[in-house]
Order: C-alpha cells, then sequence, then structure tokens
C-alpha cells in the first residue's frame, strides 16, 4: 500500500495536510516533533487491512499544514481543538486516538479537555504528565539547567529555530537514529540538540533509508522548524490551561515504551490513568518506526478488545 495522498482541510481556523485511508471506525495517529504524518507508514496498511478509517494529520505548524504566526496559537488549546475539528470534519462523535512524542502530549491532553470526543488512547514514549505544583519550564530550568532543550527553546527563541534549518538533512539524519546503546556515547558542547545539528557522525544506526528520510528533510525545508518548537514554547501556558481539568484518563489506554527511550518511563502511570495496559520494546524513541511489528501487533491486539472494527 503506498502512503496516502494528502488532502487540506479547514478545521479551527487553520487547515490540516491530512492523510487518510480505509474505512470503519475513525483512529487518528498523531505524530510528535521533529516528525510528520509520514511516521505511521508502517502502522496504516495494517489498521485499513483490519478495518478501520486512519487518518494521519500533519498538525500545525507542520508540512504544508497551516503555520500561524502567534505562538499561543500553538497552545494545548489550539492543537486539541484541531483534532476535534477532524472529528466533526468526518462526521464522527469520537474516536481512538494514537500519539507518538509530543502526539502523545496532545492525547493524553485531548482526553482530558474532549473526554467525550475520545473513546481510547494509545500513546507511545511519553507518559502523562502530571501537572504538579510549579510550571514545567521553571521546574526544569531549576533542576536541568538553562541548556536543556526545554529550557533552551523557551528561554532563546529563534536560535533553535535557525540552526536546525540551516542544518536540516544533518540535523534530521543524526536525531533520527537507533541502537544507541551499543554504541559510544558522544560528548557534545553547549545544548546538545543545536550541536547535533552540526555534527558529522552521531552514535547508532540510522533509523531509515534515504528515501524515507527525504520525505521529512523536504517537509521541514518547507515548512520549517518554528511551528513546531512553538508546541514546546507553550508548556507554562498550557500548565495554567489544564489547572481547569481532573488528572485523570479514564478511557482504556494502551501505553507502549522503549526500553532505550531517552525519555524515563512513568512508575506510577496508573495512578493517573486509570485503565491502562503497558507493553514495552527493545527499542529507542521511535518506537512505532523502530519496532514496526511488535508496535502493529500490540495495537492490533488492544483494538480487538476494546474498540473492534
Amino acid at each position: 500500500m503506498s502512503f496516502p495522498e494528502p488532502q487540506m482541510i479547514a478545521v479551527n481556523q487553520v487547515e490540516l495536510e491530512v492523510f487518510s485511508a480505509g474505512s470503519g471506525r475513525p483512529l487518528v495517529l498523531c505524530h510528535g516533533w521533529p516528525e510528520h504524518a509520514y511516521s505511521w507508514r508502517h502502522q496504516i496498511e495494517p489498521l485499513v487491512e483490519a478495518g478501520y478509517h486512519v487518518i494521519v494529520p500533519n498538525q500545525r505548524g507542520y508540512g504544508h499544514s497551516t503555520k500561524p504566526d502567534q505562538v499561543t496559537d500553538y497552545d494545548i488549546t489550539h492543537l486539541t481543538g484541531d483534532l476535534v475539528g477532524l472529528l466533526d470534519h468526518y462526521g464522527y462523535q469520537d474516536a481512538v486516538f494514537v500519539g507518538h512524542d509530543w502526539g502523545a502530549i496532545i492525547v493524553w491532553n485531548l482526553a482530558m479537555m474532549h473526554a467525550d470526543r475520545v473513546c481510547g488512547v494509545i500513546n507511545m514514549s511519553v507518559p502523562f504528565m502530571q501537572r504538579g505544583e510549579t510550571e514545567w519550564v521553571g521546574f526544569w530550568e531549576t533542576h536541568l539547567g538553562g541548556d536543556f532543550y526545554i529550557v533552551h527553546f523557551n528561554r532563546q527563541p529563534g536560535v533553535a529555530d535557525t540552526v536546525f534549518a540551516d542544518n536540516c538533512e544533518n540535523f534530521l539524519r543524526n536525531m533520527y537514529r537507533t541502537n544507541q546503546w551499543n554504541h559510544p556515547p558522544v560528548q557534545l558542547e553547549g545544548m546538545p540538540m543545536l550541536a547535533m545539528a552540526q555534527a558529522d557522525v552521531m552514535p547508532g544506526d540510522p533509523l531509515m533509508a534515504d528515501a524515507d528520510l527525504k520525505v521529512f528533510v523536504d517537509a521541514f525545508n518547507h515548512a520549517g522548524f518554528t511551528g513546531g518548537l512553538n508546541w514546546y514554547r507553550n508548556f507554562s501556558r498550557n500548565w495554567d490551561i489544564i489547572g481547569s481539568y481532573p488528572q485523570k484518563i479514564t478511557q482504556p489506554t494502551l501505553m507502549l515504551y522503549g526500553d532505550y527511550d531517552m525519555v524515563p518511563k512513568a512508575d506510577n502511570l496508573s495512578d493517573f490513568v486509570v485503565n491502562v495496559e503497558i507493553h514495552s520494546f527493545p527499542c529507542g524513541h521511535w518506537i512505532q518506526q523502530e519496532c514496526p511489528q511488535e508496535t502493529n501487533a500490540a495495537i492490533l491486539h488492544w483494538l480487538k478488545s476494546n474498540y473492534p472494527a
């Protein structure tokens, strides 16, 4: 099955570039950073064959989707509102939402803020982030310092955007690596992610073939990086917004981790996600691309029990 052709869909005062295939009950697949709808290329065909309508947006700021100028236009209210708008466009009351990385953050919050539109959650890498008493960026700055990448994105706006754009292919090639745990670490000076954009060789093996990498590179050469980085620049604003919502996920949930992911697993996930099934695979951060067969099998097994086609 070839990757679906895109359609531009107007939702929530923006246009999203959306790739969809199949028919049946809806599944909405939400990418992370720095990613693209194409990161779900291994999942679409098996899910369509299982009888689902698979909807895969490039979310605002990515690909050919709208890239608003205002930072606040990328807050959690807007990002979740875009997904609700997609359901409205297709005429669905609810769906199972699948998220990886930042996509998982959006799906967790969607399940809280629009609980009636989410009948199930499948998330990868990033566990539910309990709100806590201190807003996140200030907390990370205190405990992890100014070179922690999220702090840097917030405190030095525009710097990372330019470095990543000027070194687009090299940055993405270095980011999309696997099997890093089998290789010696590389010492990077300063903010490591900026150094990674300019480093010659990073540890690990390439995650994807050059033809697949080109899809991502072309997309970021077109869209730039500012839209996606603006998602990070709303962490403090989002902390305020979600204070109005109960910090519980009540929908049936599947959580998938990578054993070697840089994002830590939660040791108390069930305290906040009350109906969760957890699996972990021998891979790094790019779970659905590193372990596509294992990911697909876990998703399909969970769907059979919780959301049959």
